[in-house]
């Protein structure tokens, strides 16, 4: 099973959640509907801006125990590392999975690597 140490926002730079969870997309979409009742729901913290996986759940709780003692703007670089913009990352996870075209196109039978970049008819 996976675990999950998530940070919520309010908006961008504003108020901070840490959490944890067996299920991030059921949690959120909770914190979402105001059906969890204390801080989050509270100061209106329900946009998902980071997340990361845990095998097991002690290395989850540890985890999720030493980013609530953390600075605000060490969790604030934390978020940026990876969503500079503070995005929604649970409208994309929500969003239907779509393979995107690829920009690699299969090589001749005498090609080493087997794949070659798409001439776009630019040089």
């Amino acid at each position: 099973m996976t675990y999950w140490v998530y940070i919520l926002a309010s908006r961008r730079h504003g108020t901070l959640y840490v959490g944890i969870t067996n299920c991030l997309d059921r949690r959120v979409a909770e914190h979402k509907a105001k059906e969890v009742p204390g801080f989050a729901c509270k100061y209106g913290v329900d946009r998902l801006v980071w997340s990361k996986p845990f095998g097991e759940v002690t290395d989850a709780i540890r985890f999720e125990k030493r980013l609530k003692r953390w600075r605000r703007e060490w969790k604030v670089r934390l978020i940026e590392t990876d969503n500079s913009y503070w995005d929604d990352l649970y409208t994309a996870m929500m969003a239907p999975w779509q393979e995107r075209p690829s920009s690699w196109v299969p090589d001749t039978s005498f090609a080493r690597s087997g794949m070659t970049p798409k001439w776009e008819g630019k040089l």
